[in-house]
């Protein structure tokens, strides 16, 4: 028998680590653990006083919207959140790049970021108040600062972690130092500046509720606020399903950029 008789195809070993998506299994938690809320509290075994019927707090959200407050506070969260994330996103993650870049900045910036980035931000919301006064100013501030600071860590360190043997790949082809920052360290940091961006957007949204909570009539965090001062629990869970919706809302959002921008990988 000859010897090629014996070959056969040696099956593709090169596409492991590749997670799936099965957005159904995630539904089917969420359902699943709302349903065992609902019957839990509507047959005593889960008290009243700690968390409501999910069917009445789905009837919140129909009198919230019906009412027309849903839109009166659901606005001016989006509102504040967009333009605070925005700045801090941006001013982010323009100054990680540079950090990882050029070594006299790195020398200079890294130590300031490292100071400030374990500072609680919610606790220099007081200190925003006088500088930027009580209205929107301080709340943008607040969160711009909040996403600025991680969003600089997780940028400069994707840049660090380029391949090194790729750059001076690109430097023996003869790119200039403009070409490889834009062909090959730009994409090749653009997965952990995406995953650092999933937590500073978490992490704004967390400090748009704390801003919200002092000196704001609408928003959701003025909404939660209300909500718990009178014990109204069905409301104020109302409050925290909104702003969870939100987060996901947000991750899918980076997850359509990743999707959009990292078609590349295999």
């Amino acid at each position: 028998m000859s010897e090629t008789a014996h070959t056969r195809p040696v099956r593709f070993r090169g596409g492991g680590f590749a997670p799936k998506p099965n957005r159904k299994i995630g539904i089917v938690v969420f359902v699943v653990l709302i349903l065992l809320a609902e019957i839990g509290t509507r047959n005593g075994f889960i008290s009243a006083l700690t968390l409501p019927k999910p069917s009445d707090v789905l009837g919140t959200f129909a009198e919230l919207y019906q009412s027309g407050l849903l839109w009166k506070h659901l606005i001016p969260s989006l509102s504040r959140l967009a333009v605070g994330a925005c700045l801090g996103v941006i001013v982010g993650v323009g100054t990680g790049i540079l950090i990882g870049l050029f070594s006299h900045i790195r020398a200079g910036l890294v130590p300031l970021v490292a100071a400030i980035f374990p500072i609680p931000k919610i606790a220099l919301l007081p200190l925003f108040v006088i500088w930027f006064g009580i209205d929107e100013g301080s709340k943008y501030a607040l969160i711009a600062f909040g996403t600025f600071t991680p969003t600089v860590v997780a940028t400069y360190g994707a840049v660090d972690n380029v391949d090194r043997g790729l750059i001076r790949m690109g430097q023996s082809f003869g790119l200039s130092w403009m070409s490889i920052v834009r062909k090959i360290v730009l994409p090749g940091a653009m997965p952990g500046i995406l995953s650092g961006l999933r937590i500073s957007l978490a992490i704004a949204i967390i400090l748009l509720v704390a801003a919200e909570m002092l000196g704001a009539e609408y928003g959701i965090g003025a909404y939660i606020l209300e909500a718990g001062s009178l014990y109204d629990l069905e409301r104020l869970f109302a409050g925290v399903v909104i702003l969870s919706v939100l987060g996901v809302l947000v991750s899918a959002a980076i997850g359509l950029i990743e999707r959009r921008l990292l078609n590349w990988r295999v």
